[in-house]
Parts: C-alpha cells; structure tokens; sequence
C-alpha cells in the first residue's frame, strides 16, 4: 500500500484533477493507495518524507531532493494530467517493483 503526494503551484484545481488521474492509474495497476493527498508545492515540499512517491510538474522536482535523499520516489512530469505519463513514469521508477 502506498502513500502518494501530488503537488502543484497552488495547490488547488490542477493538484486535484492530477490526484484523480493518479487515483486512477494506480487502480489500472491494481496497486493499493494507503493515503493520497494533494497541496502546493510549498506546502508539499515540508511533507513529502510522509509519502512513498510524490508526483508534481517535472521543472520543480528539484524542490523535493531532502525527500529524495529519504527513500521518497519523486517523480517530475511534464503533463501532470497525463495518465499515460504517469503510469511510464511509475513503472519506470522501479517503485511498483517493490
């Protein structure tokens, strides 16, 4: 089970429709959402060692790297409404390995 951070600008309407579309994929894997939440990135960036991954746009990624370093799968996309992309980007990660 796994706890899933999505994170944008403002934390409001594109962090939501980001938090369904993660919702789904995940389902589409049949991988198991203990806790999902969505914020802005300030807010996200304090909290993201809580999560197992954390999904925001891919030019702040960098922002998460104290996440990073403690074993939280950052993952950057440039279309955070991209099913598609995210299911890559998960798989890619090595995450859904575990």
């Amino acid at each position: 089970m796994l706890n899933v951070l999505v994170a944008c600008a403002n934390g409001a309407g594109t962090s939501l429709m980001a938090k369904l579309t993660a919702e789904k994929v995940f389902k589409a894997l049949n991988v198991s959402i203990g806790r999902i939440h969505h914020c802005s990135l300030s807010e996200g960036k304090g909290m993201a060692g809580q999560f197992d991954v954390v999904f925001c746009p891919l030019n702040f990624a960098n922002m998460f790297e104290d996440a990073k370093a403690s074993g939280t799968v950052i993952i950057g996309l440039k279309n955070v409404l991209s099913p598609k992309e995210m299911e890559e980007k998960l798989k890619e990660s090595g995450l859904l390995d575990k």
